[in-house]
Parts: C-alpha cells; structure tokens; sequence
C-alpha cells in the first residue's frame, strides 16, 4: 500500500440545515486530521417518496419538521450556502465534498466544481444520476455500493468502466449503526478482484461501532475510509448513533497513518535499533 488512506469525515445533515453548524463541523474535522469533510445536497422533492412526503417523521424526537418533506426541507442548505462552505474549508485547509440525491442537485455541485462528488448507496441505481456526473463532471466520483445485490454490481462496473481511473468504489452496510457481524469486510477483497484491474480504486463506507473496522478496511486495500462525524452523539438526527464525536475521529486518523506505517516488511539486514539491543543483550 503506497499511500496512507483519505479519511473523509461526512457530516451530511447533521448541520441541522445551519450553515455556521456545518462550518463548526468542518473546523472540527480539521483539528481531528480528517482529509476530507462531505455533505449532502438533496432536492426534497425528488428525493423524497410521493407516499411519504404528507407522513410525519417516523422518530419524532429526530424531526425537523411536521411532515417527511417539512424535515428534508428544513435540513438543507442552499447551493450558495454550499459555495460558502467550500470556501471556508479552503480558508481552514480541509477539502470540501457533497454527496448528490438528484439530477438537480448533481448539476448544483457540479457547478462548484469540487475534487470529487459522491453517489450514495440510495441512488447507485439512478442511471440519470450516474450519467450527469460521468459526461457532464470530469473530476473523481465515489460511489457506495450499500443496498446492491452481487447481481446489481456489475451493471455499475460496466456504466464506469471507461472511466475507471477516476472512479472510488466503498464497499457499505447500509445500517445505522451497523452491528460487526454486518459489516462483512471481506466484500473489500470481492469487489477488489474486479474493481481493480480495472484501475477502480476501493473505499469503505462505516456505519458501524468503534475505529477497529476502518483499520482492517484499510488493511484489505481500502484506500479511502469515510465515517459519519458529529460534535455530540446527542444531537437530534438519524445519523448521530452512526456517527463518530471528535475524539474517535482522531484516534482513527491517528491510528490508520500509525498502522500504514507498520504494513512493511523488515529490511535485509538487521535494522539499527534492534542491532543496538542485540550488541546489549545476546549472549555470545
């Protein structure tokens, strides 16, 4: 592995649809040595199912707002509000993202003209989608492959093949959290049999507990690892129970450039400290 792993820390919606929230999240992020900070950008309308727009939230104690529309709404932030945001992480030194739910919103992020641009697991089979940000983008799209079946995926494959170089495929459990014995990390190695020959680069989407599964990930040849990121576990959204606080942020990217640096094998010849302990304690 030649590189240490990007960490991008997704802070989606837990903005609260607060701009200043968002960039209070960035800055946090900065000072835990994420690489990255993603949101999200979604039309409510098109991406929200007809039969529950008029529905109330199914966690009211999660709600921002009285009906499932009136929350997706309340939740966004503007595509100049997006601008501001990418130009405040610049100002910090952190690389601003988002992740895209529609065509509309595709072509908003596109406009800022962002290092990459991210394809949840929820819209990896909008073939529309998929085709903005391959013919009308020309920087890196990520894709999470959550909620595909192993017949699903190689239409997805074919749809990027001729694009394969800038292209992140992130093997994901859609769940939220996710329990280990969901994770199935061996699907890295599964998708990788074919991802990469074809130049596809691998990534591991975590919605699950602790750090320990984003080390393996990166151990498998996962070469970006994303974890939801929130200031307070207790803050009032879905995505807080899956998301780590500052401190496990940084023991994450602390402990994948720790292990990065491991993954090797010993020189030839003795190496100088061990040499030091052998002349002290080998007896002849």
């Amino acid at each position: 592995m030649s590189q240490v792993p990007k960490v991008i820390a997704e802070i989606g919606c837990v903005h609260g649809g607060s701009l200043q929230r968002a960039k209070d999240l960035a800055k946090l992020a900065k000072l835990c040595e994420a690489d990255y900070v993603k949101t999200q950008k979604r039309d409510p309308i098109l991406s929200t199912k007809p039969e529950i727009r008029d529905q109330p939230h199914p966690n009211p104690h999660v709600a921002f707002g009285k009906t499932y529309l009136e929350h997706r709404i309340n939740l966004e932030l503007t595509i100049d509000q997006h601008a501001e945001l990418k130009t405040y992480c610049e100002s910090i030194g952190i690389t601003y993202s988002s992740s895209v739910w529609d065509t509309i919103s595709a072509r908003e992020i596109i406009s800022l003209n962002p290092e990459f641009i991210k394809i949840p697991s929820a819209c990896n089979n909008n073939q529309e989608l998929m085709k903005i940000l391959r013919d009308e983008y020309t920087r890196d799209v990520h894709i999470s492959l959550g909620m595909t079946s192993s017949d699903e995926r190689p239409g997805i494959f074919e749809f990027w093949k001729q694009h394969a170089k800038r292209v992140v495929f992130y093997h994901c459990t859609s769940a939220y959290p996710c329990p280990f014995d969901k994770l199935y990390l061996k699907e890295i190695d599964q998708i990788s049999f074919y991802a990469k020959p074809h130049g596809f680069r691998m990534g591991f989407s975590n919605h699950g507990y602790g750090i320990a599964a984003d080390v393996a990930a990166m151990v498998l040849g996962a070469e970006w690892i994303e974890r939801h990121f929130v200031d307070d576990r207790a803050y009032p959204h879905t995505d807080a129970a899956a998301s780590l606080e500052p401190d496990g942020l940084r023991k994450l990217c602390r402990d994948l450039r720790n292990i990065h640096k491991a993954l090797d094998y010993r020189p030839l010849e003795l190496d100088s400290i061990e040499i030091e302990q052998r002349n002290k304690l080998r007896v002849p």
